[in-house]
């Protein structure tokens, strides 16, 4: 008995030492950081493309990120901005839930999960539709009212392009690349179950969870269709709106999954701001397809000059 507590008591101090060594690792390596950029700062004649190389290196193991695209930031953003917004990637962001209208109000809602251990605030541009959750001591996707469709989790940047559209009720609209329906449902959410939404969107795969989504929200009046939007202005015309959230890097939602840092790379940036433009384009062709009064709103996220 004696011997195995001593070799466990030994177990624990050389994991104490190893997370204390991987801690003063990281510390210097912030302070390599801040001394490059100070070298930086005072603009030393011939020495910043060594100070950006050593830099370059620095961040991407400091913050985990893809050499190249460590390199690809530091192009785009000045040497203290690249810092602040990589630092700002690593936040996670709040946890919102939009109401689902059709079913409940927010007050009502926001009443009853207080109950349950939640704590929530309104968020500020939506109060109607959205409400923050501060902390909660039940999972969020697992109550009741989450699972009857009274409320969805969404972010609440998501809410802003839905909102920027404005439909109106008995509209016709489409969403060009829909899965997994988010914004879809928040829009015929807005109509009321009326009119008619078209979610589209490239891979049937994806659709699965648009299809679960519709029906727990108790949505109606939306098409679900598989297909290239691209293509859309030959296949079918006559909306008042239409909204593109485009394919995107990614980079904007590090916080929520990590792996993008290494998985994603420069030529998948290049080749999605390929396919964004692509998109775009066909959208400008929906001219004719449109009815008289119309709008077509572009939602894209990309952090370089190639968007």
């Amino acid at each position: 008995k004696n011997k195995k507590r001593r070799y466990l008591i030994r177990l624990m101090d050389e994991q104490e030492v190893k997370k204390r060594k991987i801690g003063n690792e990281q510390e210097s390596s912030w302070d390599r950081i801040q001394k490059l950029l100070e070298r930086l700062n005072k603009n030393e004649k011939g020495k910043r493309s060594d100070y950006i190389t050593k830099l370059t290196q620095e961040l991407s193991n400091y913050y985990g990120y893809h050499l190249e695209l460590t390199s690809a930031f530091l192009e785009q953003f000045s040497p203290n901005e690249c810092v602040e917004f990589m630092h700002a990637s690593e936040k996670p962001r709040p946890v919102v839930i939009r109401v689902n209208t059709l079913k409940t109000k927010a007050k009502e809602l926001s009443s009853t999960l207080s109950l349950r251990g939640m704590r929530l605030e309104p968020v500020k541009f939506a109060p109607k539709f959205a409400l923050k959750i501060v902390e909660s001591a039940v999972p969020v996707g697992a109550t009741p009212e989450y699972l009857s469709g009274k409320y969805t989790l969404q972010s609440a940047a998501s809410l802003c392009p839905v909102l920027a559209l404005d439909p109106q009720k008995n509209e016709r609209i489409l969403d060009m690349a829909a899965a997994p329906g988010g914004k879809t449902s928040f829009i015929a959410q807005i109509l009321e179950n009326s009119g008619t939404v078209v979610a589209n969107d490239l891979k049937k795969e994806r659709h699965t969870a648009t299809v679960a989504n519709l029906h727990r929200l108790g949505i109606t009046n939306v098409l679900v269709r598989v297909g290239d939007a691209a293509d859309y202005p030959r296949v079918m015309g006559g909306f008042d709106r239409v909204l593109l959230d485009a394919p995107c890097s990614g980079l904007g939602v590090v916080s929520r999954d990590p792996t993008i840092k290494t998985q994603r790379t420069t030529q998948d940036c290049t080749k999605l701001a390929q396919l964004q433009k692509k998109i775009t384009f066909s959208c400008n062709r929906f001219g004719r397809y449109f009815k008289s009064s119309n709008h077509c709103l572009f939602y894209m996220f990309y952090f370089g000059r190639r968007k």
